[in-house]
């Protein structure tokens, strides 16, 4: 009798072509079961230096072309934020399962209809939040929870770097949503709501550079019982990119780029110390990569990791943010 068949493997299309879809598509090939069947760019030439340096089988011309692709399964969007909502509804009208990098829309309004086409259509959609599912912050996740820490009433988190303004680049650019907190900011207020969730109050302030983006925010949460999140975002300086989450019985720090699954020390109470996590293989998009697969194959439609009425609501609060800043985008007049 001959053994069963292995499954078949999830077959990915990526949406883009620009540094975080090489990023994604180098880790994808180190989780079993999931391939890359199709790479999709505006232009011919980008699809074919893609697939020629991901060994990618079909290169498209368009992004209508991939998404009806019958050989894919799952859509990886690796487009700037001002396309995340077309580039999504092309996908679900497709049928197609879709993880959209963060920030998931430009606003709240745009979030709340990809939601809904998704939920309509019966397929799989989920913010690509990969800081979520590495390991090390998932234990630091769980530590939390399980009360490890003693009760938890300061989180101080930084995400800064130094990034001259260019006009030219889609970091600065208004017309993309450019700016510190749809790119940077999003991981600190997305960790908030992981640990705490939608916060009670929100203090918040920011400055704009040249382009009229912000170039650094920062922001105050503020929970009814007692606990605080501090966080800043930047371009004009890099503060070391360190995170602080302190509790009763001692406290967890990462001393840099922690959003990237890097291990914590755990200093007690009594001075003791010890590392949590460790640092992953390859750039750490895997662990989103093999849950989405893990997702697609249940037949579920929605993360229990990265719920989609969580991704609205952190949304809804970077707009009101946005709101006291004055900071607006051409997807806000759409």
């Amino acid at each position: 009798m001959s053994a069963p068949s292995s499954p078949r493997p999830v077959r990915w299309g990526i949406l883009g072509t620009g540094a975080i879809a090489r990023l994604v598509a180098s880790d994808l090939a180190l989780v079993p079961g999931a391939e890359i069947a199709a790479v999709g760019s505006r232009r011919q030439a980008s699809a074919d230096t893609f697939a020629e340096a991901y060994d990618v089988p079909t290169a498209h011309a368009s992004y209508a072309a991939l998404v009806s692709d019958e050989a894919v399964d799952v859509v990886y969007i690796a487009t700037p934020h001002s396309r995340h909502a077309d580039d999504a509804a092309l996908a679900i009208d497709a049928g197609k399962a879709v993880l959209c990098e963060k920030a998931f829309a430009v606003n709240a309004r745009e979030a709340r209809g990809m939601v809904e086409a998704a939920r309509e259509a019966g397929v799989f959609l989920m913010e690509a939040m990969w800081t979520r599912f590495h390991p090390t912050m998932s234990r630091v996740r769980r530590m939390v929870q399980d009360g490890e820490l003693g009760s938890v009433h300061t989180v101080l988190a930084d995400i800064s770097t130094l990034r001259p303004t260019d006009p030219d680049d889609r970091l600065f650019a208004r017309d993309l949503a450019g700016g510190t907190l749809l790119d940077l900011g999003i991981y600190p207020i997305a960790l908030a709501f992981d640990l705490f969730g939608p916060p009670d109050d929100v203090l918040s302030t920011a400055q704009m550079g040249p382009t009229d983006v912000d170039e650094q925010c920062a922001g105050i949460f503020s929970y009814d019982g007692g606990r605080q999140v501090v966080w800043q975002a930047s371009f004009r300086a890099d503060a070391g990119r360190g995170l602080t989450i302190a509790g009763t019985k001692g406290r967890l720090r990462n001393d840099r780029d922690w959003w990237k699954g890097q291990p914590f020390t755990w200093t007690q109470r009594d001075g003791s110390t010890s590392t949590v996590g460790a640092a992953p293989e390859g750039n750490g998009y895997q662990f989103e990569v093999a849950h989405v697969c893990n997702c697609f194959r249940d037949g579920r439609t929605e993360s229990p990791v990265m719920p989609l009425d969580e991704s609205i609501a952190v949304m809804e609060t970077m707009d009101a943010m946005r709101e006291e800043w004055g900071l607006t985008y051409p997807n806000d007049e759409t």
